[in-house]
């Protein structure tokens, strides 16, 4: 069921609440519309960037595993977390009941998304209203994405739609998705690391370029790191292109530090698993020797950084092993009781600080959709 939303826009820095219109949330068991009225159609799956088979996967992982785990304190990158398994646990993840990020943004779509779309496609100056592109940045399964393709679809009949994630297996469940629930969608998928990489959009003759970045993604990133990435898509559209951010809001009033952790540390223990998946990854395809059960699964709040962390926590003084590999000689590392590994943050946001990202970035605020708790954003944005 979506929740009652409100919805923001922005104009000379004021902030006002206005009646909104909500579209039909039929058929959202798996996040989608069912649109029946266009043809379908053929769906292109695109080569991986070159970029990133210039090294194989595993020397990417040995070089990430051994800067972060001989720093210190030691660190692992949270796109370690994303092989297959780990993206299985993941979806799992999103739909449980403390894990509110998801449902609360799948609803703000459900109500808002016709309206987004309109708003993404409107007139600047003289030109007229215009056709649409939608790529999506660490896209994994898509499955909210449906909500906005299918009403961009009743807008222009036929979408381009281009995902782009480090996961060909999600990209590849993406696209039977979309295919079988979303009529009318070209999917046109991008194996490529985002952060770091530059996107060959497929920008046809008189569209513009939605981008999609969705689900909080750009918490898992330090403010500079997050300024970075957006500058980096920023470089890549054109002056009016749109960009869709979604962000999670930071405790207050209607949203407490306990509720928080327990998306991050939910009672079924699927985020513990997917937390301490990491290191299973780490043994098959590294050859390390980690016991992944020597090490609890730990979630913090750290309020001067307005940032969830995970943590992985030693529960004994051990040894762990990682054989020789491309990025280096074999490695003994030490671990005392109580010793972690830091996995991941999530930053959590404030209205104005998601306005100043977005203008470090060179993108201007024109829009923000807010669920009725305050407990999530999503955000329009203009490349200026």
């Amino acid at each position: 069921m979506a929740s009652a939303g409100l919805r923001f826009s922005v104009s000379a820095g004021d902030k006002h609440a206005s009646n909104g219109r909500a579209v039909s949330t039929a058929d959202l068991t798996k996040g989608f519309f069912i649109v029946p009225t266009y043809p379908a159609v053929a769906d292109l799956l695109l080569p991986a960037n070159e970029s990133l088979l210039a090294s194989s996967p595993t020397d990417a992982v040995a070089a990430e595993v051994r800067a972060g785990l001989t720093s210190t304190p030691k660190t692992l990158s949270p796109w370690l977390f994303y092989d297959e398994n780990g993206s299985r646990l993941f979806e799992q993840i999103t739909e449980l009941p403390e894990y509110y990020l998801t449902r609360v943004e799948r609803d703000l779509f459900a109500l808002y998304a016709g309206e987004i779309i309109e708003r993404a496609a409107e007139p600047l100056g003289d030109d007229l209203s215009p056709m649409l592109t939608l790529i999506e940045l660490g896209a994994g399964t898509a499955t909210k994405t449906g909500i906005l393709l299918a009403a961009a679809v009743r807008r222009q009949k036929a979408v381009v739609y281009q995902p782009v994630d480090v996961s060909e297996t999600a990209l590849a469940e993406a696209t039977e998705n979309i295919r079988a629930n979303v009529p009318g969608v070209t999917v046109r998928c991008q194996v490529a690391d985002y952060t770091t990489q530059a996107l060959p959009l497929n920008r046809l003759t008189d569209t513009r370029t939605l981008a999609l970045y969705i689900g909080s993604s750009i918490g898992n990133f330090s403010p500079e790191d997050a300024r970075d990435v957006l500058r980096n898509l920023r470089a890549q559209l054109l002056p009016g292109d749109k960009l869709l951010l979604g962000t999670d809001l930071a405790p207050g009033k209607s949203k407490s530090v306990a509720q928080l952790l327990a998306a991050y540390n939910d009672a079924s223990g699927t985020t513990a698993a997917f937390n301490r998946n990491v290191l299973v990854r780490l043994n098959r395809e590294l050859g390390a020797d980690f016991n992944p059960e020597a090490f609890d699964h730990e979630a913090r709040w750290n309020p001067s950084e307005s940032r969830i962390e995970m943590h992985l926590v030693s529960r004994i003084s051990q040894q762990v092993h990682i054989p020789a590999n491309s990025a280096g000689p074999a490695l003994t590392l030490q671990f005392a009781r109580g010793e972690t590994i830091h996995t991941e943050n999530s930053y959590k946001f404030t209205p104005v600080r998601v306005q100043q990202l977005l203008q470090s970035a060179g993108f201007e605020l024109s829009f923000s959709w807010e669920n009725s708790e305050h407990a999530f954003a999503v955000s329009l944005a203009t490349a200026i």
